[in-house]
């Protein structure tokens, strides 16, 4: 019979996550392993730039795990969308179903209530093969029974009304393997037959697929890694052959396990580069460890919401929301503020206690080597790229138009009007574009090339603040009547 509804009705739905704040700074890549078992569609997982809005979205592309240790990317769906409350983000997961799992051995269940319960982790839902207790014929999935996921991320074998009467059942499987995912997944590469691109390959893919340029690289429970964190850094020039960006460095808290030891570390894993902001230690919270680089990551994109979507204000001395820090094993770091600032010296930004539990540093790993203001600040390093990528998206629309007077004229008074904006809005100290004939000879314009030269200057942070106190006898004798 046809249903009719007829009366007032209620329909309770899971308690939703506020939506998050949108941030316009430049995309933050995120690499990593998930729960693609626990994925909506796990073939559609893997190796593949998923932008995401919000932690339900997260979840149901890619899966959730409280395990950050095996399912990195999650504690970055964490951080950004239910921490900060800011996105989008795009996550791109390396675990490979068809290449890192394991078999399991066909185990006997006992029936309850209809339902089993497979307490194996990495379930592939498909790789299931179900039988009653005393036959050898496999039951059909969506005919004789579904399966589904728990909060803990076991199977749920609920059977149907057909095979409502079985007591026990036999199931074999398959799960993922986290721990087979090594560097080079992470790494990846260009497959020479197919064409394929797999790991930090796809930053180049970022902007064609999204529409947007990459702001930050991340990679938590990877980037402490040597190698991992070389081609990070490498991968943040030239993107598309015109973009860049940074990236978010952690130093291994095992090799590192107080702040004297973070100098060594930094210098003999080489982060020196000017696109590396290199962090340590690691942050508790909520009772789970995260790697520094996804807490620090959602933050600097919260800050760069928070100034429309320009990042031009330092990510140092803001709360980060967690409730201390910590090394991998879980001990506690208790820094003061010399020994946050000596760090700070070396190139490395840390957390400080003042009212809660806060980002410390503005110098990105080129410091002290590199004074330069530009690459230096990480404030002003990532202006400079998010300027650079601006003009970039912008100007490319005139590309190719007549180069005579009035297009040189257009773009040098669309880049001036655009400075003077920001200058206005106190985001700038200045901004100016120029065209000098000079620097465009004939023979460049018969070659199609015009050059124009713009300088921008983004506020350095006011690191050091100097209040100079002396003892005035005077403010004395007049507090007590002065002399009579």
């Amino acid at each position: 019979m046809k249903e009719y509804k007829h009366g007032a009705y209620v329909r309770e739905v899971g308690t939703s996550i506020a939506t998050p704040r949108k941030n316009e700074a430049g995309l933050h890549v995120i690499f990593g392993t998930s729960p693609v078992n626990m994925a909506a569609e796990p073939g559609k997982a893997v190796n593949q730039l998923i932008m995401v809005s919000s932690y339900e979205e997260a979840v149901e592309k890619l899966g959730y795990s409280e395990d950050y240790e095996k399912y990195t990317l999650c504690q970055a769906m964490d951080a950004y969308l239910k921490l900060f409350l800011v996105g989008p983000i795009v996550l791109c997961n390396v675990l490979d179903p068809a290449k890192h799992k394991k078999e399991n051995e066909e185990k006997e269940y006992e029936v309850v209530d209809g339902q089993v319960t497979v307490d194996v982790e990495g379930i592939l839902p498909d790789s299931v093969v179900v039988k009653k207790e005393s036959e050898d014929t496999a039951l059909v999935k969506d005919v004789d029974y579904i399966t589904s996921f728990d909060g803990d991320g076991n199977l749920i074998i609920t059977l149907l009304l057909e095979t409502s009467d079985v007591m026990k059942v036999k199931v074999k499987s398959a799960s993922i393997a986290p721990e087979m995912v090594t560097e080079a997944d992470l790494i990846g590469g260009v497959d020479v037959k197919t064409g394929k691109e797999t790991g930090f390959e796809l930053i180049r893919r970022v902007y064609p697929r999204c529409g947007k340029f990459p702001g930050l690289i991340l990679a938590p429970g990877w980037s402490h890694k040597k190698n991992v964190a070389a081609v990070m850094a490498a991968k943040c020039k030239e993107i598309n052959g015109t973009f860049r960006c940074e990236c978010l460095i952690d130093i291994d808290t095992e090799a590192a396990g107080t702040y004297a030891d973070c100098a060594e570390e930094k210098e003999k894993n080489g982060l020196t580069s000017e696109c590396m902001i290199v962090l340590w230690p690691m942050a508790l919270a909520g009772g789970k460890i995260s790697y520094y680089s996804a807490i620090y990551g959602a933050m600097a994109a919260q800050t760069d919401a928070d100034n429309d979507s320009v990042p031009t204000v330092s990510p140092s001395n803001k709360l980060l929301g967690v409730d201390g820090a910590v090394l991998k094993d879980g001990t506690e770091i208790y820094l003061d503020q010399p020994e946050a600032n000596a760090l700070n010296a070396e190139g490395i930004v840390t957390m400080l206690n003042n009212e809660g539990m806060r980002s410390w540093g503005n110098n990105t790993a080129a410091y002290p080597y590199v004074t330069d203001t530009k690459d230096r600040w990480i404030n002003c390093r990532r202006a400079f790229s998010w300027w650079g990528n601006t003009f970039i998206a912008i100007c490319h629309k005139k590309v190719d138009d007549p180069a005579n007077y009035r297009l040189i004229e257009s773009i040098v008074d669309a880049e001036n009007i655009r400075g003077n904006s920001y200058v206005q809005q106190g985001k700038f100290a200045g901004i100016r574009m120029e065209y000098n004939k000079e620097e465009n000879k004939v023979g460049d314009l018969l070659e199609g090339k015009i050059q124009v030269r713009q300088y921008i200057a983004p506020f350095t942070p006011a690191e050091y603040i100097l209040n100079i106190l002396a003892f005035d006898p005077s403010l004395l004798e007049n507090a007590l009547g002065g002399s009579k």
